[in-house]
Parts: structure tokens; C-alpha cells; sequence
């Protein structure tokens, strides 16, 4: 199975917003010009999800809508790089959550941007690709981030959005108060993110009665955002990744076949980057897929690489990054690791996999 990168692709949005400013780029979703643009990002709303209760979203479910393909692995720190540099997961290198330094025998967590030991991650050299914010900028476009302060500065939004104006911005009605402000210029170029429906998604599952109230926040901060757009902008919404709520768990960590050989266990839940001990990669190959067989897709990572699950190209640079072994599940299926990732291991519902309810993410439009 191969996202379906190209023609419908989250990577294909961000030069398709630029070309709308008037731009020289790639324009493969035929995105209308327009003075001001608003890309409103709801971190884990999933199409499936939102077509499932779109009577709790009156006001998303009523735009214009198309389905873009997340890519793989569905999970923020790639989806977010693929949005801001407009690349596959194997050109930006963001290929998954938790992944291996090549060469250094340890994890690094793409998320928090943390090392073992006190270690630091430059996130210029993680992530050396010019994002389409720094683009805009050499064009003349201001564009403006807006989320809370603690994101401010981090690894991560260095390495997926150089080039931005930062606005903090905490609560639902700040975030809506300084999009509009930012709108009021001429050319604009604004993102605002909002992730309590996916923090809500991970603890109790989606459709429960705290991810259906988040989603109702969602759909109020969009329609007051609609309403408040000078004429001659554009909002667009999207997200990052969708989600499952998953029946079974297996604790990666316990169970001897899965861990004979194994030096390192990356990834996450649904996308899992196994990493082997010297000489033990087919060993291990064949113990995961006999462990989840019905239940997930494994493959060597030759097989994944020549698959396309990270795009049709993936930069020899960041070949080591992938885990020897790619165990992706196809049922409600989460491959937990308690020991070392706790609070992943009691979540509800889950993402990364290549099935449509995290793949699919919807693109919704507003025109001024």
C-alpha cells in the first residue's frame, strides 16, 4: 500500500497556497489567487472522523471539501515538515516520531526535539530543506504563525517553520483575534494550529464525548475565523493525520521474539522503526512478521523504500533513519512499548499507519 503522494497529497498544499499569493510554484490542487490566505491546522482531524460526526461540525461539514493523503508515517513531526517545506517524508527526513541517530546508538524524539545524556539536535542539520515560509519571505510575504507560546522556539518549529513570524497565542478567541489581525495585510500568509482535539483523541478515542466537544471548538474558531476575513482572502483547513481507536494491544517490550535481536524500538505504536543488532535484521524480519501476521504490514526497509512509503524518493542522507524492520498495522492494532514510552502505551486512540482513517485528511475551503 502507497500513500498517495502527488495530484492530492498534503505536500502538494504548500506551493499551491504560495502559487493562490501570486508566487512562481507548483500549483497540483488548482488552488484559486487570492490576497490573503488562512491555512487553519487541526492537528488529528482525520476526514473519516469528521464525515462520521459531521453533525457536531455543522459549519466544516457544509464547505467546499476534497481528501488529501497525509503520507507516511501519519504522524505530526512528518506531516508538519511535509507542510512546510512542500517534500516527501524521504526528502525533509522527518520519517517518523522516535528514530534513530545514525551512528550513535540512541534515539532521537522528533516531537520534543530530546536526546538521551543531555545531548542537542541542531534542527538545521535534522531538517536542512528551506521551508515555504522562508520562501514567502525572499518574496516579499510576511507569514505568520499563530499557537501557544510553548512552541515558541523549539527545535521542532525551527526545523518545519523557519521563516515565520511567531504570534503566541493561547486560548480558542486569542488564536481567532490575532488571525484576523494578521489577515488585515496585503499580501497575507497565515497558519494557525490547534491540537486539543488530537490531545483529546490519544486519551479518551475519537468520537468520545471530549474529542466531540473539541470538535466542536474547532468548527466555532473556523466559522469565526470565516466571518472575520477581509474580501479577498481564503481560509483553508486541514490537518496533519487522522486516527483509530484501537481493541488490542501488544507490549513490543515482553514479548521474547520481538525483542531477540532488537537493538532499538522507534517509531510509534502504528508505525513502528525497528532497529536490529549487527547481523540480525533478517532475523528480526521474520520474527515480526510471523508475531503480526493478519495484523500488519512488515517489511525490510529495502522493501519500504522501494514501496514508496515515504514518497517516491528517499535521500541516501536519511537512509538510516528507517528502522531495519517497518511494522505498520492494518487492524485496530497498537505495538506498545510501556516501559519506555509509558503514556503512549494507556492511549485510546492512535495514528501513523497507512489505513484510510489516518490518512485521509480533509481540506476545506472559505472564499472572501
Amino acid at each position: 500500500m502507497v500513500p498517495g503522494y502527488g495530484g492530492g497529497a498534503l505536500t502538494d498544499l504548500p506551493d499551491s497556497l504560495l502559487a493562490a499569493l501570486g508566487m512562481r510554484a507548483p500549483n497540483a490542487l488548482a488552488i484559486e489567487p487570492a490576497e490573503r490566505v488562512c491555512l487553519f491546522l487541526v492537528d488529528g482531524l482525520g476526514a473519516e472522523l469528521l464525515r462520521a460526526h459531521a453533525d457536531a461540525a455543522p459549519f466544516l461539514a457544509g464547505l467546499r471539501s476534497r481528501t488529501l493523503n497525509a503520507g507516511f508515517p501519519a504522524t505530526t513531526v512528518t506531516s508538519l515538515c511535509s507542510l512546510g517545506t512542500g517534500l516527501t517524508p524521504g526528502e525533509h527526513g522527518m520519517l517518523g516520531l522516535m528514530l534513530a541517530v545514525p551512528g550513535a546508538g540512541h534515539l532521537f524524539n522528533c516531537l520534543r526535539w530530546t536526546l538521551p545524556g543531555g545531548h542537542v539536535m541542531d534542527p538545521d542539520e535534522w531538517q536542512p530543506a528551506e521551508t515555504v515560509y522562508e520562501r514567502a519571505t525572499l518574496a516579499g510575504i510576511d507569514s505568520v504563525y499563530v499557537a501557544p507560546a510553548q512552541f515558541e522556539g523549539t527545535g521542532l518549529t525551527r526545523a518545519v517553520y523557519r521563516g515565520v513570524r511567531y504570534v503566541a497565542a493561547e486560548t480558542a478567541d486569542e488564536r481567532v483575534a490575532r488571525v484576523h489581525e494578521a489577515m488585515r495585510r496585503r499580501p497575507a500568509h497565515v497558519t494557525v494550529y490547534y491540537g486539543d482535539l488530537d490531545a483529546a483523541g490519544h486519551m479518551t478515542g475519537w468520537g468520545s464525548e471530549e474529542w466531540l466537544r473539541q470538535l466542536g471548538v474547532v468548527d466555532g474558531m473556523a466559522q469565526r475565523i470565516a466571518e472575520g476575513l477581509p474580501p479577498g482572502s481564503a481560509l483553508y483547513v486541514t490537518a496533519d493525520h487522522g486516527m483509530v481507536n484501537v481493541g488490542e494491544k501488544v507490549d513490543a517490550e515482553s514479548v521474547p521474539e520481538l525483542t531477540r535481536g532488537v537493538a532499538l524500538l522507534g517509531g510509534e505504536a502504528r508505525a513502528r522503526h525497528v532497529y536490529a543488532e549487527p547481523g540480525a535484521g533478517d532475523q528480526v524480519l521474520e520474527a515480526w512478521r510471523g508475531v503480526f501476521a493478519g495484523k500488519a504490514w512488515v517489511a525490510s526497509r529495502e522493501e519500504a523504500v522501494e514501496s514508496g512509503w515515504f514518497g517516491p524518493r528517499v535521500r541516501d542522507a536519511w537512509l538510516e533513519r528507517i528502522g531495519d524492520v517497518v511494522a505498520v498495522p492494518y487492524t485496530d492494532l497498537a505495538i506498545t512499548a510501556p516501559t519506555n514510552h509509558p503514556v503512549e502505551a494507556v492511549f485510546t486512540g492512535y495514528h501513523g499507519s497507512l489505513t484510510a482513517a489516518e490518512q485521509n485528511v480533509p481540506l476545506l475551503e472559505v472564499r472572501t
